[in-house]
């Protein structure tokens, strides 16, 4: 395996330190779509936006001791996304099913969160999926459409089963969403019954939920952070989680069981930097966690 598909081209490398393709565990690829969102556009800034962060943040993680330059890092470049959504997902499954089929850890970065039913599409078996969302991203359409950044979380649960995914940070939905998630019970966290059980009782059940899959995708919207931290998101929503709330319940997920993971919804021109630099160091904490585990 030299090389991915041609559906990628390279930019700048994530973190600074991207090793050879063959010769890492984990490959990092931008997927600068956005064409589907409703709120703010811009998405498609992230994938650039976050490189540039990374190159200028400190690559020690104090809460694991891995020092991502020591990391076996690639980073493939950005995807070749086009207008219609569909050939794109379809181009997003190709190319993490290649990662995953090298024994690699695929690391997305968004882009609007509709790229995340292309990687999910990519796995196979029974899958847990973890989502960090101030949305439930569960409506059946949305804008005469069956494939939005507002039906993603939908689409995933056809696919996986309803049982198998859990939302963190949850506290904006519709109607129909709220419907749902009473119908199929769907399991859920939201800010104030985080406060209420207490982060170390919220981690474990998060630890109890990944157990339960051979593998697990994590995907992190960064509007599950209040808007205080991550002003720079595509739909801001008042009353999320801090940088510490999501930074230690991702690290749950980050283990041995984690196949992939990705971070969305970044939109750099809302702010000065700030959101970009908190996925940044996200984005480092999850590999952190998930490169400690490996070696334990």
């Amino acid at each position: 395996m030299q090389n991915l598909s041609f559906h990628v081209s390279q930019t700048s490398h994530f973190s600074g330190f991207s090793k050879p393709l063959t010769e890492s565990r984990y490959v990092v690829l931008g997927v600068p779509y956005d064409h589907t969102s409703s709120y703010r556009t811009g998405s498609r800034f992230a994938p650039r936006a976050i490189r540039e962060a990374s190159l200028n943040i400190e690559t020690f993680s104090l809460r694991t001791g891995v020092d991502i330059e020591h990391v076996s890092i690639h980073d493939a470049g950005d995807l070749h996304i086009l207008d219609d959504a569909s050939e794109t997902l379809s181009r997003v499954e190709a190319v993490t099913k290649e990662i995953i089929d090298a024994d690699k850890v695929p690391v997305l970065i968004g882009g609007e969160h509709t790229i995340t039913l292309g990687a999910i599409r990519s796995l196979s078996g029974s899958v847990g999926v973890v989502s960090f969302d101030a949305h439930g991203d569960l409506r059946d359409e949305y804008g005469g459409g069956k494939i939005s950044h507002a039906t993603v979380l939908r689409r995933i649960t056809e696919k996986v089963g309803t049982d198998n995914v859990l939302v963190l940070g949850l506290r904006a939905l519709c109607k129909e969403e709220v419907n749902f998630i009473e119908e199929h019970r769907i399991q859920k966290l939201t800010p104030w019954e985080l406060h209420s059980l207490g982060l170390l009782e919220a981690t474990k059940r998060v630890t109890a939920f990944v157990k339960k899959f051979e593998h697990v995708y994590l995907t992190i919207d960064s509007d599950a952070l209040d808007p205080a931290f991550a002003p720079g998101v595509a739909n801001p929503e008042f009353n999320g989680l801090t940088p510490d709330e999501l930074i230690t319940l991702a690290m749950a997920v980050a283990n041995e069981r984690m196949i992939g993971f990705d971070l969305v919804e970044v939109c750099p021109n809302y702010d000065f930097g700030v959101t970009a630099v908190a996925a940044a160091r996200i984005m480092f904490e999850v590999i952190a966690q998930a490169e400690k585990s490996r070696r334990h």
